[in-house]
């Protein structure tokens, strides 16, 4: 989890000065709470269903399949629509793309609430990640327009409490709302609960935002998306899908298939490139090893957390027989220590020990997963939320120091006219990686489910767990190779650090100080431009930062 601004202005906004000016007192104020609720709603949105999973089951008798499709359907849109809802804010206007994305979302939440069955449901769950791509990725870009740069770091310091906050009330809201079963409607409320809220930020929202555009935005790719998701699909669809059709051959052809798509997706973008010089993706990028090495992180651990978080949910309530609310409690310690080890490593560690940093992290929480596997197959049924708390707070230690620095180092070498779409692309990865574990479950979890005919459904349960774990481990095994491909030590092209100075793209140069996990941000408002006249950069797409699991960060 986890990227997270989109369209971040450039220096010759067309909001500018004027609009930053006009936006005073406590009518800015109002605007940035309006835009942190949105960012703090679709965060929340995308961590509150897996604890509600079995009770969703058992009210619309859902398969094993529907219930990744509900979560990875989510993310896939999302993923898919992300560097696209950038562009539609920069070319429309960041206000008007942000209130029509927020009103969607929330239409689409209460589809979701009142879904007579599993298809509805898997549908207004894509719905909702589309209109997520909307909405997210202007979050930012509107703070920016909104605020002067000497108050942007305490605005960056709020916004980053809020992603903490909304990585660790996820899994806790979902427990409590699908635990009391307010009204008689057991899951539901986790996605009606948004209606009040969404409609709250309409209104003010329209009334407290300042419109914005880019005066030179990128032109829309939709054939590139359209390629785009299509190869993705013809991956995800079998995936998901194929163990309960019996695995036929028609998905082993798509499969095989869809590298031939990618191709042709690749063509196409280079000819949009010669054509107008407004690819979806930037392919250039590709020839960077530190980019490629920190893209390759980015969808494994998506990748691997998608695969944990449902396969970890599940087993607590079909495996141990917990309630939701018990479920949710235990993975606290997991969010915490994320929490504290992200703050950390970015301020003290990074900037002394480089990868090393974030190869500890991987170790750190492959001794944690190791350590889960050892206490789940020796207690089977019987462990207890107790006992796997070190377990779990090595896990969340060693995602903290990893998630927090990956996308300024992945970044590090990346020219600045490629900034924006370094962005997009980085964080659109991490989405596609948690789509892709989703799908994984199926060999890794449910495939083991259905071998295990006759036995003890629940011990059945706790074994595909443990065989889902041995597959996170190696995935981190993995993760610790590459971070072999990354700088030594923070690097830097003038635009982005580590630390010591920060630039935003387009923006002046900011100090880092506590509370930094990859904000511009010194905590306390104090920053001071640097440089009298920043030079435009190219607008970013999109600069969120989808950290894995239980936290993640928007960042440029």
């Amino acid at each position: 989890m986890p990227t997270p601004p989109t369209t971040a202005p450039g220096a010759s906004d067309t909001a500018g000065a004027s609009d930053t000016a006009g936006a005073t007192g406590r009518r800015r104020w109002i605007a940035l709470a309006v835009v942190l609720t949105a960012a703090f709603m679709d965060l929340v949105d995308a961590t509150i269903v897996n604890i509600a999973v079995p009770s969703i089951q058992r009210d619309t008798g859902a398969s094993f399949g529907a219930v990744q499709w509900i979560t990875a359907g989510y993310a896939l849109a999302f993923a898919v629509g992300l560097i696209t809802g950038g562009r539609l804010g920069d070319i429309h206007g960041r206000r008007r793309l942000f209130l029509l994305g927020m009103g969607g979302f929330t239409v689409a939440s209460a589809l979701c609430g009142i879904a007579a069955d599993p298809g509805m449901l898997i549908a207004a769950r894509v719905l909702q990640g589309a209109m997520a791509a909307l909405m997210v990725p202007q979050v930012l870009a509107i703070i920016h327009v909104t605020f002067p740069a000497h108050e942007r770091g305490k605005v960056f310091g709020m916004f980053g409490a809020v992603i903490g906050l909304g990585a660790v009330c996820g899994p806790l809201i979902g427990a409590l709302l699908t635990q009391w079963d307010i009204l008689g409607l057991q899951w539901r409320p986790i996605f009606l609960i948004n209606l009040p809220v969404g409609i709250a930020g309409i209104v003010l929202g329209r009334r407290f935002i300042a419109e914005s555009r880019a005066p030179k935005a990128l032109r829309l790719d939709l054939g590139g998306m359209a390629l785009a998701a299509l190869a993705l699909l013809m991956v995800l669809y079998p995936l998901t899908q194929g163990r309960e059709m019996g695995w036929p051959a028609w998905g082993f052809v798509s499969m095989a298939a869809s590298p031939l798509v990618f191709a042709v997706f690749v063509r196409y973008e280079r000819a949009k490139a010669c054509k107008d010089g407004s690819p979806l993706v930037e392919l250039s990028l590709f020839k960077l090893r530190t980019f490629v090495a920190g893209a390759g992180v980015q969808l494994t651990f998506g990748a691997l957390s998608g695969l944990f978080f449902l396969v970890w949910t599940l087993c607590m309530q079909l495996g141990l027989g917990w309630s939701p609310l018990r479920s949710g409690l235990t993975g606290v310690p997991f969010s915490v220590a994320c929490s504290a080890a992200a703050g950390v490593s970015v301020q003290k560690l990074v900037p002394r020990f480089g990868r090393k940093v974030m190869q500890a992290g991987a170790l750190i929480m492959l001794c944690g997963v190791l350590l889960y596997i050892a206490e789940a197959t020796r207690y089977g049924t019987d462990l207890t939320s107790w006992q796997m708390v070190p377990a779990l707070l090595l896990m969340g230690g060693g995602m903290g120091l990893i998630v927090a620095p990956i996308t300024d180092a992945a970044l590090s070498e990346v020219p600045s006219e490629h900034s924006g779409s370094a962005s997009g692309v980085f964080n659109t990865t991490g989405q596609l990686g948690m789509a892709f574990g989703l799908g994984l479950s199926s060999v890794a979890f449910f495939g083991v489910l259905d071998g295990a005919t006759g036995q003890d459904p629940r011990a059945t349960v706790v074994d595909a767990t443990v065989t889902s774990l041995w597959w996170v481990a190696a995935g981190l095994v993995v993760i610790f190779l590459l971070l072999f491909l990354m700088p030594g030590k923070p690097r830097t092209n003038g635009e982005l650090r580590v630390n010591g100075e920060l630039r935003v793209s387009g923006e002046p140069r900011v100090a880092a100080g506590p509370g930094a996990t990859g904000e511009p941000s010194t905590g306390d408002g104090a920053d001071r431009p640097a440089d009298p006249a920043p030079a435009p950069a190219s607008s970013p797409e999109d600069g969120r930062r989808t950290t894995p699991g239980p936290e993640r960060t928007l960042v440029h």
